[in-house]
């Protein structure tokens, strides 16, 4: 099949790309970042991409969904991330809804999603507690405890935990930190006792939070899936989140591509706009080759977890390395061409710098995704 879009995703990339140049600019995000309490997002942003349906791309149409896929929604993801848009997509929709979707009961399903779909219900995945990704280094218990469970540990960098109105936590029923086996999902309400959720804002002004469980009470039907086998669910959210949050990348590296772009065409030294100079154009071809390399990669991967190809999880972790390693040299070239001033406020650059490396540590760095290619692989 050809890399390229279908007569409908061209139609919903135009939409998207329009949605974004009409109702957002970095400078909202300069505004976002300066405020240290609400969601963390533009709430009434998110109510009109809710409108437009674009939190109901990957779900099925009984759950409320539109029944498309992947590649659909990262055609979206990919023109909010070349607007450095900030918004529960990834958060609510990718994983804490996907881990729903997967890991659910047909009564969670019912029960959870449509809200999801219509913007009334907020998730978030809470699995993390390391400071890098690493899905079995989960120490938090949980313990049975009359007809339920009891959960005790914390959790960090919570996307949108602040704003959710459901959590999804990852707790060991059995065996070590470090173990596939014995991880359980539990839904969570984070105002429920013994819950104490903190909000930190990351570099790049996007929010996440710390939680603490202290001897949490939940029932049994908080339950996802079968107990001690929640990592079945987890590695296929976190597949199809890496390969999402991917797609959203690409945007970045393409529109900071452009820019300094722009930028080499009218910025002159020495008497001659500097994209002449043969160093730079050097420079720039590389860069656009990654360009193009990540986008090829990025819809590859949407379109395996659609067609549910076994490869899936490998091109994943493949797709989230190039991504992460072209979005950092992005951060770094456009910096460079653009010289001192790309630092500053003024110039919008250097928020690209600033999301690429946090997107690049979300959900593993290049490093981390290699390393499961090679054990994927068995080398």
């Amino acid at each position: 099949m050809s890399l390229i879009l279908t007569e409908e995703q061209e139609l919903l990339k135009d939409s998207a790309r329009s949605f974004v140049a009409d109702n957002w600019g970095v400078g909202e995000l300069r505004k976002l970042r300066d405020v240290r309490d609400g969601p963390g997002y533009d709430a009434d942003l998110w109510q009109q991409m809710v409108a437009l349906g674009w939190a109901a791309i990957p779900f099925p149409e009984s759950c409320g969904g539109l029944g498309l896929g992947y590649a659909e929604l990262g055609v979206v993801l990919e023109e909010l991330g070349r607007g450095l848009v900030v918004s529960p997509l990834l958060s609510s929709v990718v994983l804490g809804g996907g881990a729903v979707h997967l890991g659910g009961s047909e009564a969670q399903q019912q029960a959870l999603l449509p809200g999801v779909c219509d913007g009334s219900r907020l998730l978030s995945l809470a699995y993390q507690e390391t400071p890098r990704h690493d899905p079995y280094a989960v120490e938090t218990q949980a313990v049975p405890s009359g007809d339920g469970y009891r959960l005790a540990g914390r959790k960090v960098l919570v996307l949108d935990g602040t704003a959710a109105d459901l959590l999804v936590v990852a707790a060991r029923t059995a065996g070590a930190s470090g173990d596939r086996d014995g991880l359980t999902l539990f839904l969570v309400d984070p105002t429920a006792a013994g819950v104490t959720v903190k909000r930190n804002v990351l570099l790049d002004s996007r929010s996440a939070a710390n939680i603490e469980l202290k001897d949490v009470e939940v029932g049994a039907d908080s339950v996802l899936g079968t107990p001690g086998q929640g990592a079945e669910i987890l590695d296929e959210v976190f597949s199809r989140a890496a390969v999402a949050l991917s797609a959203d990348m690409v945007g970045g590296i393409q529109e900071s591509f452009d820019i300094t772009l722009e930028y080499l065409k009218v910025r002159e030294q020495f008497g001659a706009k500097i994209g002449s100079f043969q160093g730079l154009k050097h420079r720039a071809a590389r860069w656009f080759c990654e360009v193009e390399l990540s986008k090829s990669i990025v819809l590859e991967a949407l379109r395996a977890i659609d067609e549910g190809r076994q490869e899936r999880a490998e091109l994943a972790s493949a797709c989230k390395a190039r991504a992460s390693d072209a979005f950092r040299l992005s951060g770094k070239e456009g910096i460079q061409m653009h010289g001192g001033m790309g630092v500053t406020d003024e110039a919008d650059i250097g928020f690209f710098m600033k999301r690429a490396r946090v997107s690049e540590l979300l959900l593993g760095d290049s490093v981390f995704h290699r390393n499961h290619f090679a054990q994927i692989r068995d080398f």
